[in-house]
């Protein structure tokens, strides 16, 4: 087979971002239903598992944000090295590079803010479109002017310099090695550096000095990207398969190993979450990649695709669309005369229906939201 195109888009990967955003935009709930009207337990464990820890830990749903800056990587190869291939200079692409993460900032704020809406010093900066916007783009960055083995050389750089630095640098009253939400180095920086308000008033879970760890979970997905774009006359389907999973596996253990020392944690997107979170997002890309790319089962995945197309929309739209009361005038009634239990589990369905269907109408007349 040859080597995919520049054209060519991994329904794989698409499928897998819809994937990713069904589960905020209230796939969730499905469970957190379930476990109040059932009190079954395997309910109330994945209940459980769609809500993130207090500080230190891993849990399921502390997958979904990383995945997706996973995902950008992903793409990067895609997008970015076609064009580098045709002779296009880094300098030309680099622009696009920018302005790309700065309009995810922008929305951030937006999101965050709306717009002039709330007074400048109350205003939060951070957010989880301004990471993936700075994170993405920084990591683009390093794509377009160095190598394959520079790159490796800026991931571990990127993880040891961070631990280093969380685990060595004494913060003012509390000294060195301390990774509670008061005393760790990255939340005193961010409370000296960033304007308006933190979403912990001490903390932010989005800050600025916990997005520089953040760009590493980006090159995990170039690094799995350039895998997948390789022509398969070099490597086939199958064996990009094991590879992925290889790497998933490798990237989990280390991911252990280093938990010891620098606890799991979200919050502070310590290098042993990036190595979680990369690890299972790798997992899935082999799977979603094996499913629908190699063995070709694919009538599926439409449900996914029609989210995963427009992934910022379905993200952003919450907040200025009640599909709430749409779904509840809609189906309201119907589900009125059902047992409660049935008629709670129906409420959450709907609600994701209702927002599905306006991603739909979306898909259908080709109205993309591209960054």
């Amino acid at each position: 087979m040859k080597e995919k195109s520049a054209s060519h888009r991994l329904l794989s990967l698409d499928t897998l971002r819809g994937f990713d955003m069904f589960w905020i935009a209230g796939g969730e709930e499905i469970f957190a239903v379930f476990a109040k009207v059932t009190g079954w337990s395997w309910a109330i464990f994945l209940a459980q598992q769609f809500t993130h820890p207090d500080w230190h830990g891993f849990r399921v749903y502390d997958l979904i944000f990383p995945t997706f800056l996973f995902m950008a990587g992903v793409s990067t190869p895609f997008s970015l090295g076609s064009r580098l291939e045709k002779g296009v200079p880094p300098s030309e692409l680099i622009r696009k590079v920018i302005q790309r993460g700065i309009i995810l900032v922008l929305l951030g704020i937006i999101y965050n803010n709306g717009i002039f809406h709330t007074e400048w010093a109350n205003m939060r900066y951070p957010s989880v479109l301004a990471r993936i916007g700075l994170a993405g783009m920084f990591a683009q960055i390093i794509y377009l002017y160095t190598n394959k083995k520079a790159r490796w050389i800026w991931f571990g750089g990127l993880l040891i310099g961070y631990y280093a630095f969380m685990v060595w640098f004494p913060v003012p009253g509390c000294g060195a090695g301390l990774l509670t939400m008061e005393c760790n180095p990255a939340s005193y920086f961010d409370r000296l550096l960033i304007p308006g308000h933190l979403h912990k008033t001490i903390h932010d879970p989005e800050g600025l000095v916990s997005t520089i760890p953040a760009i590493a979970t980006g090159l995990m997905g170039i690094f799995a990207g350039e895998l997948l774009r390789t022509s398969e006359e070099k490597i086939s389907a199958n064996n990009k398969v094991i590879y992925l999973t290889f790497a998933g596996v490798i990237s989990l253990l280390l991911c252990l190993v280093w938990d010891v020392f620098f606890p799991i944690n979200k919050n502070l997107w310590t290098s042993s979450f990036v190595l979680c979170a990369g690890g299972f997002s790798t997992l899935l890309l082999a799977l979603f990649y094996w499913v629908i790319d190699v063995l070709q089962f694919r009538k599926w995945t439409f449900f996914f695709v029609v989210i995963g197309m427009n992934s910022i929309v379905i993200y952003m739209i919450g907040d200025y669309i009640n599909f709430g009361y749409t779904a509840h005038a809609l189906f309201g009634g119907i589900l009125h005369l059902f047992p409660e239990p049935v008629a709670a589990v129906g409420e959450v369905i709907t609600f994701i229906g209702v927002q599905w269907a306006f991603m739909y109408l979306l898909y259908r007349n080709k109205l993309f939201l591209k960054v």
